[in-house]
């Protein structure tokens, strides 16, 4: 059964609150899969209301970070539009999300770029969007300059390799090979599934994967 028929199945029998849905979370990549499609959903309805307004461009990025089949989208439409009147602060849920992966995963990364996706659809990020979004990171384990690196690939004006890679100015070029190639190995489409995350993660994660090549194919020409 996919994750998404197994949220239609239990949507069915929901109330008037999404909370208990995001403790499907097992060791086995399935339940695994679904507490984090369930988490991903309420986080990304949290976004789209974090500025006072959802509207239909924010609702579409979020369709575009996750392809739901057609026949499943009610059931996803009804966890979206709770998350979005839930008492629930979106703490509960980036916490319960966070529990899934290690602190600062790849995955987790891929999660944010995805709530930026959500962030930047009607042409700007709002400042409480932006307050939000650092919120999450630091439930994630995103602190310090962390932040500032995953912000820079969606709010800079150029495309920086060193922030891409998450280095400074001057750092050495063998130091630079192996940041990427550390990089290369967290966001491999391997071991994104074997996490039991979504395909649609995965493709996030290959994005970014695509703009660290760019990034250290730069710096490679630059310093050689």
């Amino acid at each position: 059964m996919t994750v998404w028929a197994r949220i239609t199945e239990t949507v069915s029998g929901i109330g008037d609150s999404i909370s208990h849905l995001i403790g499907f979370g097992h060791d086995t990549p399935p339940e695994k899969t679904m507490a984090f499609t369930v988490g991903m959903i309420a986080l990304g309805a949290k976004m789209a209301k974090a500025d006072g307004v959802v509207t239909e461009a924010e609702v579409k990025a979020f369709s575009d970070v996750f392809h739901v089949p057609l026949k499943d989208q009610p059931a996803v439409e009804r966890v979206f539009n709770l998350a979005k009147q839930d008492v629930a602060g979106f703490e509960s849920y980036a916490g319960q999300v966070a529990k899934l992966f290690t602190p600062k995963s790849s995955v987790l990364e891929s999660v944010l770029d995805g709530l930026f996706h959500i962030a930047k659809a009607d042409g700007v990020i709002h400042q409480e969007e932006l307050l939000y979004l650092q919120s999450v990171a630091e439930i994630f384990g995103f602190v310090n300059g962390d932040f500032a690196r995953i912000r820079s690939r969606h709010v800079s004006l150029r495309d920086d390799p060193y922030e891409i890679l998450g280095l400074t100015p001057g750092v050495s070029l063998p130091d630079i090979k192996k940041r990427y190639k550390t990089l290369v190995r967290e966001l491999h489409p391997d071991k994104q599934i074997a996490a039991g995350v979504p395909p649609e993660m995965v493709k996030l994660a290959t994005d970014r994967l695509s703009k660290i090549n760019n990034a250290y194919g730069a710096l490679e020409k630059e310093l050689a």
